[in-house]
């Protein structure tokens, strides 16, 4: 079956949110009297969401003495207030939307990101004004690495999943993507977990950087006639 369109995670695969998820969860740490996360650590956690910054930072103890959800929610009041100081999509993915919208293809997104966090986020930044579809991890009932929300995405744009290629840099995503019947790829120029290799996820296809992807989309997708 031939592509016809293309579905992205969103932190680490379109977006660079690191360090502003990682001013949020230092800004809790700090107020406890802790040592900040270094920006390696931030680099294979991000994706692994809030709950994994903060348990980088803060020991068992003082997560179970303040409780981690009161905790994530001091986080989030903070990253809400400056979701997009540093935030930048990764470099090449504008031309890559551009491209997309240019050919009329159909795209979206799919992230285990809150939708009070995604929108705004989104709504900052114009390159996605023309996105298809937006699936947060509050959408569905379901989030990744159930299959549901890349489903929901395809049929939304009026797809059959085996004409969609999920692109995401996490296990999670692609264990979605091969469940939903997708084509999928791994983006490891994103935050790929510490341990974690990603010639092991399955994915069909590995990728180390935006410009072998647009290669690759160019060469699968159909060009506008």
């Amino acid at each position: 079956m031939i592509l016809g369109g293309v579905l992205f995670d969103l932190d680490g695969t379109l977006l660079d949110t690191a360090a502003d998820m990682g001013a949020a969860a230092n800004h809790v740490i700090q107020s406890l009297g802790l040592a900040t996360l270094s920006n390696e650590v931030l680099q294979c956690t991000t994706s692994d969401g809030s709950y994994a910054l903060l348990r980088a930072g803060i020991p068992q103890s003082l997560l179970e003495h303040h409780g981690i959800e009161a905790l994530r929610q001091q986080m989030l009041a903070f990253y809400r207030l400056h979701l997009c100081h540093h935030t930048r999509p990764y470099a090449g993915i504008s031309e890559l939307i551009h491209w997309l919208n240019h050919r009329e293809l159909a795209w979206g997104i799919v992230t285990n990101k809150p939708a009070m966090l995604t929108l705004p986020l989104l709504a900052e930044l114009p390159l996605f004004e023309r996105c298809g579809i937006t699936v947060s991890a509050d959408t569905l009932a379901f989030k990744k690495p159930h299959p549901a929300p890349l489903l929901f995405a395809a049929e939304q744009l009026s797809l059959a999943p085996g004409q969609c290629v999920y692109i995401g840099d996490h296990k999670r995503d692609i264990e979605a993507g091969r469940a939903a019947g997708m084509t999928t790829i791994a983006a490891t120029w994103g935050y790929v977990s510490a341990g974690e290799d990603p010639n092991d996820w399955g994915a069909d296809y590995t990728m180390a950087c935006v410009s072998d992807l647009f290669h690759w989309l160019k060469e699968a997708l159909p060009s506008k006639r």
